[in-house]
């Protein structure tokens, strides 16, 4: 397998790869979803609501959480998630700054 060379690219191109990637599963936006839907920190059982094995899911909140995009503090024996607000409208201005880039009247060279 081939390495990616990240490090030709700015760190803001980077950034946007790894929104993007973790936008690539739709269990994660399911999960990203459900968290908004509550609008609170969510200790009960993610597997239920999303349908997939604990595993999977345990899987998908790490890469969320790596991320940065959600919040997991230990209450007892579960975890509480939610929506880490400040990076979350951090990572909206990013991604809306390259997604609103506008295109400018050329010439059709296509």
């Amino acid at each position: 397998m081939g390495l990616a060379k990240t490090e030709i690219f700015t760190d803001q191109q980077n950034e946007i790869a790894l929104f993007a990637k973790v936008f690539g599963h739709p269990a994660r936006v399911a999960i990203l979803q459900q968290l908004f839907k509550i609008d609170a920190c969510y200790c009960g059982d993610l597997v239920n609501e999303i349908g997939l094995a604990q595993p999977t899911i345990s899987q998908h909140l790490k890469e969320l959480k790596h991320l940065g995009l959600i919040k997991g503090n230990v209450e007892g024996t579960s975890v509480c998630y939610c929506i880490h607000t400040e990076n979350w409208t951090a990572m909206k201005t990013v991604m809306n700054e390259f997604l609103n880039q506008d295109l400018t009247e050329k010439q059709d060279c296509c």
